[in-house]
């Protein structure tokens, strides 16, 4: 049974603008937020994993995005280093929540800035790291000595995709779906040489945020808006789960962003 790491919307919303997604004059409805998150949270609960909850705290809106807060591998939990100091209050919630249950707390140096989940991300034998627009490249030499393996990074060049997880997700069996145009040349060609059976998402598809899902096993939790991938990904024998998740996606986030694995792999590959 896979376990889930969320946070409850209760104080989400649009205070701020830190990516090109965020508008404070537009802002987020609140009730629809809610029952938006309870449909994922609902999901994620029926494809037998065991969802923990993280009490959000007034003052930190994009707590909800619990994928950001680090990244968990066996009992080892690296917290964050956020780059905007809009998140920044967050890191110790989440640090203590996981010392707590048992977890080893690892920090990076503070001046590694290093974002979690949404910008690590395991595949095959490798864990894929994104970098420019929130964590820092030089973050990725650090993880690779805490963990002992493999980690690859790739330099985003889209602010619209400015997380990794917005633009590529792994697949279980290898492979994985992308948006190849938020990366550079080097960084396609890097996931080029490493992923098989890659999947590309259309543009239009891309931004409704489709490559933020969530991947337990065969099951696959995603934002609605993309019939084409979708189709892709049945023939393939996936089952796809759309859920709206428009007031998550004005702040930049999805599904993915709104869930961390705990632990994202068992051990280091």
């Amino acid at each position: 049974m896979r376990e889930l790491l969320l946070c409850p919307p209760d104080y989400y919303g649009i205070e701020y603008e830190i990516n090109p997604w965020m508008n404070r004059a537009r802002g987020a409805e609140a009730a629809l937020a809610q029952k938006q998150w309870k449909q994922l949270h609902a999901r994620l609960s029926n494809l037998d994993c065991e969802v923990h909850l993280i009490s959000p705290q007034p003052g930190l809106p994009d707590m909800v995005f619990t994928a950001n807060a680090g990244l968990t591998v066996g009992r080892k939990f690296i917290p964050s280093n956020f780059r905007h100091k809009e998140r920044a209050g967050e890191q110790s919630f989440f640090a203590k929540w996981m010392e707590q249950r048992g977890y080893e707390v690892s920090w990076l140096p503070e001046y590694l800035y290093f974002e979690g989940e949404g910008d690590a991300l395991f595949g095959g034998d490798a864990l894929f790291c994104g970098y420019k627009f929130r964590s820092d490249i030089q973050s990725h030499r650090a993880l690779a000595d805490i963990l002992g393996c493999l980690v690859i990074s790739v330099e985003l060049v889209d602010p619209r995709f400015y997380h990794l997880d917005t633009c590529f997700c792994p697949l279980p069996d290898g492979s994985a779906f992308w948006f190849p145009s938020a990366f550079d040349e080097y960084g396609q060609r890097a996931i080029r040489e490493r992923v098989t059976g890659l999947i590309d998402v259309l543009p239009e598809e891309a931004m409704h945020f489709s490559c933020n899902a969530v991947v337990i096993e065969r099951d696959i939790v995603l934002p609605e808006g993309a019939p084409q991938l979708v189709a892709t990904l049945q023939d393939r024998g996936y089952r796809c789960y759309e859920l709206p998740m428009s007031e998550f996606i004005k702040a930049g986030g999805a599904c993915k962003c709104l869930t961390m694995f705990m632990p994202q792999r068992e051990s280091a590959p």
